[in-house]
Order: structure tokens, then sequence, then C-alpha cells
């Protein structure tokens, strides 16, 4: 596409009231997109028994929304500049309603990734533009405030949302995840409606190419993070090919990009060290906030056997925890701390939390799996106001929009990433440890005879065989489980000395500000 001047989209005053009508707008609007990535996994199970589907094919609901999300997310600039921002938002919202609509009326699997792939498309915009028009509304020093609010619907809708899947599943049917979205839109939509201005929009020239090239890598990525593990990574021709695709088509893609001025993406955006060092952070702090969530109602309810209902409410506490974080570090913390220093101890926190959860045991109650999801919830709250406060704190209003997109995918890629993660850990690491346990289990085995003697069982008898076995089985997923959380906390304090890259913001830069 050519380069594109900056258009005239009104932009706000910092002495202008902030439209709170637009805030409550745009935090609805990023709760619909985000709501959706981990409500509708609560429900896998029953649309997979309504369809008569394999797993393989249930893989794909969950596959085609992703892939169609951040292939198209990317592109956010590019659409606000050709039909201008208010109408893009809002036929984002209705697209994504109308979609979400057509998934609860599916009647097969086939449609229902069809819709799925429509549900993706329209609601790649809806986050990015969210962020955008929201730092737009409020000054530049009341930031942190505009990540708040924010936060509560990114962060926090995704770690609520199998609580609300549990409830709608088990009291209505597993049409209602995707029913619940259209009450949302249509408030989000009859807000929004009057309030954003009408902007000039550009006849622009579309880089088929650049564009054909970036959506094979990224299309090609995310396919491989959704199935590798499913299929055994390089031993499966599919991600093979993908892997190659996204080598071939991601190598051209830059080397064509650097220094062009109408590519699809603007790579000078990454020159920036806090908006590059962001993207890193928060791609590390998505494999760990969703590795752990992915895995928890794993462990939860397949492991230690809590119904569904129960293993929804664990996310309550932590959901709590990571609000009033939230709304406590953008109202006062983030502007009477550095920044950088808020984002540390969020890591550190995050870290804890996950640590936390490989102590657990088989005995573990409700609130042993609790606590360490509201110490993860008070790190995501310091993590992301300070966070996404300081990849911006360079970027002009004309170029929000593109960031925003940017800022999205990386985002997206780190929660696809961190769920690719700890799935291959807890697959390998099962087996590894059902192997080494029985490696020394034999029916002549002294301490086994004694374990099952009370039982009135004989080791070499095929009851007693199958007993151990599933004792084995027992331990060993427990110890995987434990392996994978330890992953997920170790991810987080990973990501510490990327925070050194990012820039101390100007506001604490003066003596009269340092703490």
């Amino acid at each position: 596409m050519t380069a594109a001047p900056d258009i005239s989209v009104p932009r706000r005053s910092t002495g202008e009231a902030v439209r709170w009508t637009i805030v409550l707008a745009v935090v609805l609007t990023a709760v619909l997109e985000v709501l959706d990535s981990t409500i509708v996994n609560v429900a896998l199970p029953q649309i997979q028994a309504a369809f008569g589907i394999t797993n393989d094919q249930t893989v794909w609901i969950l596959t085609s929304y992703i892939v169609a999300s951040v292939v198209v997310m990317p592109l956010t600039g590019f659409f606000v500049r050709m039909v201008g921002r208010r109408r893009l938002i809002t036929t984002a919202i209705i697209g994504f309603a109308t979609f979400s609509a057509l998934c609860g009326l599916s009647w097969s699997v086939e449609v229902m990734v069809a819709c799925r792939l429509g549900q993706g498309i329209f609601g790649a915009f809806l986050i990015p533009l969210s962020q955008s028009i929201l730092f737009e509304s409020f000054p530049k020093e009341k930031r942190g405030q505009a990540m708040a609010l924010f936060g509560l619907g990114v962060v926090v809708a995704p770690v609520l949302g199998p609580t609300l899947g549990a409830l709608l599943t088990e009291y209505f049917s597993w049409r209602a995840v995707f029913y619940v979205n259209l009450p949302l839109a249509a408030f989000a939509l009859m807000m929004m409606t009057g309030e954003l201005e009408r902007e000039d929009t550009k006849r622009l020239t579309v880089d088929w190419v650049g564009l054909a090239l970036m959506i094979a890598a990224i299309a090609s990525l995310q396919l491989m993070l959704d199935l590798g593990e499913s299929r055994d990574w390089f031993a499966s021709k599919l991600i093979q090919i993908a892997a190659l695709t996204l080598i071939a088509c991601g190598a051209v893609f830059v080397w064509r990009g650097r220094g062009k001025a109408d590519n699809i993406i603007d790579f000078s955006l990454l020159r920036d060290r806090s908006f590059a060092g962001a993207n890193v952070a928060i791609m590390g702090f998505g494999v760990a906030m969703f590795g752990s969530i992915a895995i928890l109602p794993l462990f939860v309810q397949g492991l230690l056997g809590y119904p569904v209902l129960d293993a929804g409410f664990l996310f309550i506490p932590r959901g709590i925890a990571a609000g009033a974080s939230m709304i406590l570090t953008g109202a006062v913390l983030v502007n009477r701390f550095d920044p950088r220093k808020l984002l540390m101890l969020g890591l550190i926190l995050t870290g804890t939390g996950n640590i936390l959860l490989a102590f657990l045991n088989l005995n573990a109650d409700f609130w042993q799996l609790a606590l360490p999801g509201m110490v993860s919830g008070l790190g995501m709250g310091l993590f992301f106001v300070p966070m996404s406060t300081l990849a911006f704190q360079n970027i002009g209003p004309e170029r929000q929009d593109e960031a925003s997109g940017i800022y999205g995918v990386t985002r997206s890629l780190g929660s696809s990433l961190g769920i690719a993660l700890v799935g291959w850990q807890l697959a390998s690491r099962m087996q590894y440890h059902y192997a080494t346990l029985a490696a020394g289990i034999t029916p002549f085995d002294t301490t086994a005879q004694s374990y099952l003697a009370p039982l009135d069982l004989d080791p070499s008898s095929s009851e007693g065989a199958l007993f151990i076995a599933g004792q084995i089985q027992q331990q060993g997923s427990l110890l995987a489980f434990q392996d994978a959380f330890l992953l997920t906390g170790i991810a987080a304090f990973l990501m510490l000395p990327v925070v050194l890259i990012l820039q101390r913001p100007k506001a604490h830069a003066a003596p009269a500000m340092a703490h």
C-alpha cells in the first residue's frame, strides 16, 4: 500500500473531559474479544458430543478463530486509514455479534469452523481499536487510569471466562457461550454510536505481495503453535510444511519490507526500544499467564476430580485480585513510582504464583489452589498497566492504531506460545515420569507387595498390576503438572531483564519525581 499522510482524525485535547460513555463502550468491546478466547474452551466437550466429532476436529473450532484473528490484527492501522476508525469499529462489533449468533445456531462442525473464522476476522480489530480510542480519551498524564480500565477487560475477562462458561454450559447449553456476546455487543454499539467523530479517509493502494507473505507467515506460525503438540510436532508433514512456509515467507517479508515506505506493516515502529521491548515482554508474559490458565482446569478437573463449577469458581479470586491490582496501579502507583519497578514486581508476583502451584499435591483443597492464583492476579495488574503505558509512550497519535495492532498480535502469539509450550511439556513429562516410576516396580518388589497387602491385592495379579499402573499414572501426571507450572513461573522471571530495555518515562526522569 502507499504511505498515507496523517488523516484528519479529531484528537482530544488534554483539558477535555473524559467521555465515559466511550470508555465503557470500548472496554465492553475489548471484553467481547478476549472473553471469547477462554469461555468457549469450557464448552468444547459438550460441542464435541453434540456434533459427534474427534479431538482433532474440536481443535479446529479454537484454531480457526485464533488464526483468523492473529492474521488480520496487524492490518488494523491500514483499515483505519482506508475506512476510518468509527466505521471500522462499528462494523467489527456488528460482524462479531453476527457470527457469534451463527456459531450458536451451528448444526455441524464445518459450519461452526466457518463461523469461528468470521468471528476471528471481525474480532481482530476490537482490541487494537479499543486500546487506541481509550488512549485518545484520556490526557497523557492519566494514561495509567486508561490502561487500568482497559486491563479490566483484556486481562480479567479471560481469567473469569472459564467461570462464566461453566455456569452457562451447566445451566443452559453450550450455545449460550456464543449468545452471551449479543447483549454485550448491542450495549457497546448503542453507547458508541454518535460519540465517535467521523473521519476523512484515503484511497490506498494495497501491497498485495506483502499482504500475502505476512498472512502466510503468521498463519503458519499460529498453526504450528495450535496443532504442534497434537501432531507430534515435526513428525507431522503438516507441521513441516508450516515451518518451511513460516521461514520462507517471513524472511522474504522482512527483507522486502525493510525501509519500504508502503510496506503493509510499518517496521519503523520497532526502532523505538520501549515499543520493541514491550512486545517481547508481553509475549513472555502471555506464556506465563495463559500457559498456567490453560492447564489449571485440566489439573483441577482431570486429576483432582473437581466438578466443572468448582473448577470455574477457582478463577474468581484470581480475577478479583487482578482487578483490584489494576485499579490501584492505574489510579495511584503508576504516577508515583517508576513504572519499570512496578513491571518487575508484577513479573515476580506472577512467576511466584505459578511456581506455588508446582508445590501442590493430590490433596490440595480449594484455597490451596486459589491463593497462588491470587498472587498471580496481583502481578497481572502490576504488569499490564505500566507495560501498556511504557509501550506507547513514544508513539504518536497518528500511528496509535497500527502500533496497537502489532502489540495485540504479540500478545496473542504469546498466549498461543504459552499454551503450546505447556501442552508439549505436559505430554512429554507425563511419559517421562511414568516410565521412571514404573521402571523399578516388579511383581517381586517388596515395597509394592507391602503397599498392596492392606487391599488384599498382589502385584503379580491382574487386579494388583492394574491398581499399581493407575497409581503410577496419577503420580506421573501430578509430577508433569508440577513441571508445567514451574515452566510458566520461570517464563515470567525470564522477562525481568527485558524491563531494563524500556526507557524511563520523562515524568520520572526529573529528580523531584524520583522514588
